[in-house]
């Protein structure tokens, strides 16, 4: 049986970040983490302010929906949310790459939407990222992890805790492995 060869270690020195586009300048970038620091996180916040804050730095967020305390939107220029929505408190919207939430969906309580990652096989660490998309009617449910690349299914169920690293068709439910008592 041949042998492998060892694998070629990271030089992050050289990541160069190659084929990210933040999407704004700098000083916009810069505004918008002090305005969402120091407002738009805070439980003081009303949710009407929350939106318009998202909405004044490109978000394009429906009616109705309800953004909760502590919500962390990475860009919100790179965030499209439906109507009648709600993101629940702590949820992490890690949107390096588009995020499409639409109408009626349930983003619940510390749920993490990432769309960034890294080439494992890069010598520098390349990004190795990819969109989100959470269809109509969805309910992501408290302390879930949605990964680069993955469009929730309309009307699909993804569990407290899951972790979802590939699509989730329409309607499905995706459950964590449930914890069991060891005699």
């Amino acid at each position: 049986m041949p042998i492998a060869p060892p694998p070629t270690r990271r030089h992050l020195a050289g990541f160069r970040g190659t084929g990210y586009d933040k999407g704004r300048p700098a000083a916009v970038q810069a505004l918008w983490l002090a305005v969402s620091g120091l407002v738009v996180v805070r439980w003081w916040c009303p949710a009407s302010l929350r939106a318009a804050l998202l909405r004044a730095f490109g978000a394009r967020i429906g009616t109705g929906t309800v953004i909760r305390h502590r919500v962390r939107v990475h860009w919100p220029w790179k965030l499209t949310v439906g109507d009648d929505t709600w993101i629940g408190e702590g949820a992490w919207i890690l949107n390096l790459e588009p995020v499409t939430i639409g109408s009626d969906v349930c983003i619940s309580q510390d749920v993490l939407l990432c769309t960034g990652s890294h080439d494992a096989r890069s010598a520098t660490f390349e990004y190795d990222n990819a969109p989100v998309v959470v269809q109509d009617g969805a309910w992501v449910a408290a302390r879930a992890t949605v990964l680069r690349g993955v469009t929730i299914g309309a009307d699909a169920v993804v569990g407290a805790t899951a972790l979802v690293t590939t699509d989730v068709p329409p309607g499905a439910r995706v459950l964590a492995p449930r914890g069991h008592v060891v005699p």
